[in-house]
């Protein structure tokens, strides 16, 4: 079984109906996360989605709109396990492994919150009520970097990652492929027109493209750093993606 959630599909403009991005795809059991925008934690479980039943999260970049939630989403996810669950793989662009640390490592923005979780006698029964096991274990997750090609490979799905064309030099971006029995989706993040992204969804049965906005609003630098309503059909046509 395979079922796309949009938990938020908007821009760093924030309106009453959508702000910031990130996109969930289950494939049977496995639940991979893509982005982890304003809100996206809330938004989850709006959707019936627990966050610790997450267990792949992937970056396209770190504007604040696709990473802004992100500490809100590793605080819920740890605080609400029993250290039994699978563990949360991460994958993101440079400076990913850098991003985390500085939000929960040992001298991170929230050391003092999981410190105090972890060794104070209250918070310990909450989680031994909760069916963990003491000692209570501190925030623990495989941080991986980005690289064009296949990142990953499970038991019936991979994901691929090919550059996208952003906002370099200043930071790098990447759109990702999922590749199943059940069919290929393909997320563009935000991204102009480029042959990275034509390759990568060559042939997908769905792809996920930001639009900006109406392609006759576009000013020329701005459809080069992310597509616009036309440009996006045009892509997909090339690639000759099926939705």
């Amino acid at each position: 079984m395979i079922r796309l959630y949009f938990v938020g599909a908007g821009t760093p403009t924030p309106t009453p109906t959508r702000f910031g991005t990130s996109y969930v795809l289950q494939i049977d059991e496995d639940l991979l996360m893509f982005d982890c925008g304003p809100a996206a934690t809330h938004k989850l479980v709006k959707l019936g989605l627990w966050p610790n039943r997450i267990n792949h999260l992937f970056f396209t970049h770190h504007h604040f709109d696709h990473n802004a939630d992100y500490p809100c989403f590793i605080l819920c996810h740890w605080d609400q396990s029993t250290g039994r669950e699978n563990k949360l793989r991460i994958w993101g662009p440079k400076p990913m492994a850098a991003f985390h640390d500085r939000l929960f490592g040992d001298k991170g923005a929230f050391t003092y919150d999981w410190q105090a979780r972890v060794g104070n006698p209250g918070s310990q029964a909450v989680f031994k009520k909760r069916g963990g096991s003491l000692p209570r274990p501190k925030p623990d997750y495989a941080v991986n970097a980005v690289g064009p090609g296949k990142i990953v490979a499970e038991n019936n799905w991979s994901v691929t990652a090919a550059p996208a064309r952003h906002i370099e030099p200043f930071m790098p971006t990447f759109s990702y492929r999922v590749d199943s029995p059940q069919g290929s989706i393909v997320f563009s993040s935000d991204t102009g027109p480029c042959d990275d992204f034509r390759n990568l969804a060559r042939g997908a049965d769905i792809a996920v493209i930001h639009c900006w906005d109406h392609q006759e609003h576009m000013a020329p630098d701005l459809a080069n750093m992310i597509m616009g309503t036309t440009d996006a059909a045009k892509l997909a046509e090339e690639a000759g993606v099926k939705k």
